[in-house]
């Protein structure tokens, strides 16, 4: 994972700064190539589009009522153009006229006044210092000691500079770098935020009711779109050019989103220039975590191929199929006939290659994995979030939802900064959340009716397989099971739909204040929801199922149906049966699904656009002339014809929810994490494809970290320990063999007709003598064996989540959270950004007016949008800021 170089440069050079104003790359770089160009702009060729709106009517003029043509939202529409005009925007209006639609687009360009104004509203951070240490990566320091080729290199073109940064100020504007270039100062990415900044906050009508900004205008469908755009195509041009001269997007594609760069290490900063922080967060989490499945996809699979030799080579295994009749087992169902113990051979051997010693040692690596992964995500975290500049980010002045705004029956004066703002009474927020959670309870029980549906259906089947007389009667219960699996998963991503749906609307009727504290509870929910609709069948197989069936002439019945025991070759093999259909069976829908439905709609809204006439319409005084235009389309109609970025939420779930098959149940499986593995690197290009080529742009968003779902995380790898402790404990056969070697024979002769108890007195007197699997006596009493065996269980249980747990304890308290060379570049950040800053104090009166108007610490205050004049019209307000404050 990338880092920052070792601090030592204290006299960093500046770089030059681009003189283009064609270039949108960014706002700094590093003898700057000459670019193509931009096609981003308005019709004047100068001033670039940073934001679209769209919306869309039909041409006859009978349809008043259609979407989008109501007199209200005309007048909204109007209102709210209005009002980003007085606050300064730019404003083109670009009509397309089709066979029965005409689409408006809106091209928005913020002008450099403005900017200042937002950027130091939002707190941008911008460059002080350029930081000239390399940034490195620390498998290729490894390398390099080792003298090993790196083959997950590559050269990515126009690397996005790493500086020192502190939070814009516009009375400071010279000492920042680059400043004397107006057109490439800001990033393009940041010229997004203060676009959707002034959309978000700029009203079309009622204040008190909630009619703000432009989420709520897309959600009423008053536009049909809003978003920036991307820096022109993603393929490369033709004829060839320079790397140097690639646009940021087509390197993003070339080098990140294409097959071929599957072993590639991800370019993450030239992810976070074109995405922001967030979206590049996740990528990095996502290749981190992809990374760390290695070491555990190359264990696991050297523990299954021991299982490999230890089938060939085990005591137990030779007796069983040697015994011929030596077995005569009880029938499985009531209906059943008896049959004999050799008869699973195969099947008991192919048990061996997840049950057996080498799970116990997987499973303890896992468990400690777990730990260690999450310390060090956290330490690549920390150091990501400093190079990012986001290490201190907290969104203080996060406004309210608009839904939120739209619904709030009241206002009160907040007590920070003294403004009226919508409010929610908690008791009622209280009442609705306890709703909330009782009907979280009713679709966990809901869940549960379908696990005991697919219990009943697998005893059915055994069943009806088994009167049937076919060819399938000796394979009636791995029928039953492989089936039951194949239905199971098929209900649990039924009822995934159904609740993420009902999710979001519970978390909507919740009234959650800010966006941040919405995510975060309906995540929570889902979350809750997912654990037990994905899990609850391999936990019933794994503790449940065989536990409660009692003995020959005493068999425990559900609704009138005798309870289900394990298969022939034990419940360990039936669970990794279980967790390879639901895991792996998952993986591949989901990425059929994500490969597949995205180009479909991609394709469908093309054609929709593409397969009608396009008209221009020029107006020239009274008369209007349309004719069909032949020209190329322009960057904000291709655009539009592509999808709306649903967010991450999908993209962590799905991970969370794998990262809990590879830890919880990881004893029963070994291979789990190679499946992982695979279907990761596969995930990694598909998201990828999908930002760069399918998605409209994403507006940049900062993160510190990936939110809630690291606390996830965690008490999932907890969860993990225990559960791989009771799998060993209660479910493997590591104990039993252990405790025969050590009471019995250490070659395990005998082992087989130990595990197997004989039908009591007053069952074989009414049937022929058979076995079963338990330790009981004659009268079906448990011997002094099994409770010996209980107490061992226990024991181990213990012991086992002690050790894992010290020694991730031990782990976490070694690796600290923030490298040492991070905490040092910060400290150096601060004293920098304070210094460089504190020297205005020099210029005397030219910067400074004089001392009255400088409050140090105290608050600054800002006119509202109502009041005051518009930034773009009278310039950016006077500072009081302390000129040593950064």
């Amino acid at each position: 994972m990338s880092r920052r170089g070792e601090q030592g440069e204290d006299n960093a050079e500046l770089i030059a700064m681009e003189t283009q104003a064609e270039k949108d790359y960014g706002s700094i770089a590093t003898d700057a190539p000459v670019r193509r160009p931009n096609r981003n702009v308005f019709s004047d060729g100068l001033s670039r589009v940073d934001f679209v709106l769209v919306w869309e009517e039909p041409l006859s003029s009978q349809r008043e009522g259609s979407k989008g043509v109501s007199p209200t939202h005309k007048e909204w529409r109007k209102v709210f153009l209005n009002k980003l005009r007085d606050s300064g925007l730019l404003q083109e209006q670009k009509e397309v006229l089709q066979a029965k639609t005409k689409i408006t687009f809106v091209l928005l360009s913020a002008p450099w006044s403005v900017l200042c104004y937002y950027a130091e509203e939002i707190s941008l951070r911008v460059p002080l210092q350029v930081v000239t240490s390399p940034i490195t990566n620390w498998s290729a320091q490894v390398l390099s000691r080792l003298s090993l080729p790196n083959l997950l290199s590559q050269d990515v073109p126009n690397p996005p500079p790493d500086f020192y940064t502190c939070q814009f100020r516009n009375n400071k504007l010279q000492r920042f770098l680059g400043s004397n270039n107006k057109d490439t100062f800001f990033k393009t990415s940041q010229r997004h935020q203060v676009l959707y900044e002034i959309l978000a906050r700029t009203a079309y009508g009622s204040v008190k009711r909630g009619e703000v900004g432009i989420d709520r205008l897309v959600t009423e469908q008053v536009f049909t779109a809003a978003y920036p755009l991307h820096e022109g195509g993603f393929r490369l041009p033709t004829p060839p050019v320079s790397p140097r001269s690639l646009v940021l997007r087509e390197i993003l594609y070339s080098y990140w989103a294409t097959w071929s760069s599957w072993r590639h290490y991800q370019p993450l900063d030239h992810i976070r220039e074109y995405f922001g922080e967030k979206i590049a967060l996740y990528f990095a989490w996502l290749g981190f975590y992809t990374g760390w499945l290695l070491p555990a996809a190359l264990v696991g699979t050297v523990v299954f191929l021991f299982g490999f030799w230890l089938m060939a080579n085990d005591v137990p295994a030779k007796e069983l199929c040697d015994s011929g009749n030596s077995f005569t087992m009880c029938p499985l169902c009531n209906i059943c006939s008896h049959w004999n113990y050799s008869s699973i051979c195969a099947t008991f051997k192919a048990g061996i290659m997840f049950d057996n010693g080498g799970t116990v040692f997987f499973s303890v690596f896992m468990s400690l994995w777990s730990v260690t992964f999450l310390e060090y995500w956290k330490r690549t975290c920390s150091v990501l979030s400093h190079r990012w500049d986001c290490s201190e980010f907290q969104d203080i002045e996060e406004r309210p939802r608009p839904e939120f705004t739209a619904m709030a029956p009241m206002t009160m004066r907040n007590s920070v900064t003294g403004a009226e703002e919508p409010y929610f009474p908690q008791t009622k927020r209280l009442n609705r959340t306890m709703t909330g959670c009782m009907v979280i309870i009713l679709m966990v029980i809901v869940v549960l009716m379908f696990l005991m549906a697919i219990i009943l259906y697998r005893t059915i089947v055994t069943v009806i397989i088994y009167k049937s007389g076919s060819f399938l009667t000796g394979f009636a219960g791995r029928v039953a099971s492989i089936s039951g699996s194949v239905l199971n998963l098929l209900v649990i991503l039924m009822l995934s739909k159904v609740y993420t749906s009902l999710a979001r609307l519970l978390t909507r009727w919740e009234m959650h204040r800010t966006q941040s504290k919405y995510e975060d509870m309906f995540i929570l929910k889902v979350f809750v929801f997912q654990f037990v609709n994905f899990y609850s069948s391999p936990v019933y197989i794994a503790f449940f199922k065989g536990r409660f069936i009692g003995y020959p002439g005493n068999y425990k019945t559900l609704f009138g149906v005798r309870n289900e025991d394990c298969g022939a070759g034990g419940c360990l093999i039936e669970l990794a049966q279980e967790l390879l259909v639901i895991m792996v069976g998952k993986q591949l829908i989901n990425n059929a699904q994500e490969f597949i439905w995205p180009k479909l709609r991609c394709w469908w809204q093309k054609r929709q656009s593409s397969h009608r006439p396009k008209l221009v319409r020029d107006k020239e005084g009274d008369e209007e002339r349309t004719e069909v235009q032949e020209e190329e389309v322009f960057p904000w109609e291709t655009d539009y014809q592509l999808l709306v970025c649903e967010g991450l939420f999908s993209e962590y779930l799905e991970m969370v929810i794998q990262f809990g098959f590879i830890t919880i149940f990881v004893a029963a499986c070994p291979l789990a994490p190679l499946f992982a593995l695979v279907n990761n690197w596969v995930e990694i290009r598909l998201d990828a494809q999908k930002f760069v080529t399918e998605y409209r742009r994403p507006v940049g968003e900062r993160a510190q970290d990936i939110g809630i779902w690291f606390p996830i995380l965690q008490v999932i790898a907890h969860v993990a320990v225990l559960s791989n402790a009771f799998l060993i404990a209660f479910t493997s056969s590591f104990l039993p063999r252990l405790y025969y070697i050590y009471t019995r024979d250490r070659t395990l002769t005998g082992f087989i007709n130990f595990t197997l108890a004989t039908s009591p007195r007053n069952y074989s007197q009414q049937h022929t003598p058979c076995r079963y699997q338990g330790l009981r006596d004659a009268d079906g009493d448990y011997l002094p064996e099994y409770f010996h065996l209980l107490a061992i269980r226990l024991t181990f249980v213990i012991v086992f989540e002690h050790v894992v747990f010290s020694i991730g304890r031990l782990i976490d308290l070694m690796v600290p959270d923030v490298p040492e060379e991070v905490e040092l570049k910060m400290k150096r950040e601060h004293y920098m950004a304070k210094q460089a800053l504190a020297e205005n104090q020099s210029l005397g009166k030219t910067m400074i007016p004089g001392e009255k108007d400088v409050v140090s610490g105290g608050p600054v205050s800002r006119p509202s949008q109502r009041d005051s004049p518009s930034p773009g019209l009278t310039g950016i307000p006077e500072q009081t800021s302390s000129p040593g404050s950064c």
